[in-house]
């Protein structure tokens, strides 16, 4: 009995602590909530429907786990939600479109020839064989690759920035914005300027004999 009193004390000095520290800390107390309802019909019309005339107040969304809330974007506004978007789909399409320039880079040190033209003072360092072979075969999936590594945090930390409010939403995201990436870069950035370019090359300066 004296267990159980002792107990009932302490949550209720623990609650008094937590409860004056939330009302003396304006950053304790965000603009959201979270309803449980009694059931799913009154949850799914809640979640689906508009709760006032002004679209941008009352807006209500299926919640995460408690453990999937990614807290730092609750107390974000709707209007300030859309503008970072908006600036974030900026960013990404020139990130996209601007790492065309490393990717051709690493197009170029394939290139054996292209090496020797522009750096004639490796000539000879490039006909030993070992280290032909591994400018042909090892560097440029290694430069490749150190770059895409640092593709995801960028892409996580834009996602953040955008004002998703659970982790799962961030990584579903982050993982679109990097499945585009790899599709526009990887892939068609690696034939437009590597072989398409290699091959027109050619076929313009070709001899009309040839």
């Amino acid at each position: 009995m004296f267990k159980k009193q002792f107990v009932g004390k302490l949550l209720l000095s623990f609650e008094t602590e937590e409860r004056e520290r939330v009302q003396s800390n304006p950053k304790a107390v965000l603009p959201a909530a979270f309803v449980s309802f009694k059931s799913r019909w009154g949850a799914a019309v809640c979640a689906q429907t508009q709760q006032s005339s002004n679209p941008t107040l009352w807006l209500t969304e299926w919640a995460p786990e408690p453990s999937d809330v990614y807290w730092d974007n609750l107390a974000i506004p709707y209007v300030e939600r859309n503008i970072r978007k908006l600036f974030m789909a900026v960013a990404f399409f020139f990130l996209v479109f601007f790492f065309m320039v490393p990717i051709a880079f690493v197009q170029s040190i394939a290139n054996i020839e292209g090496i020797q033209k522009n750096f004639p003072f490796l000539k000879n360092i490039i006909k030993m064989k070992f280290v032909k072979a591994f400018i042909q075969g090892v560097l440029p999936g290694l430069v490749l690759k150190i770059f895409l590594l640092l593709v995801p945090m960028v892409l996580m930390t834009m996602s953040q920035i955008e004002g998703f409010t659970s982790f799962s939403s961030l990584e579903r995201r982050s993982a679109g914005k990097y499945y585009m990436f790899i599709l526009v870069n990887v892939f068609l950035g690696s034939i437009i300027t590597g072989t398409a370019f290699q091959q027109l090359h050619k076929f313009l300066h070709q001899s009309a004999s040839e």
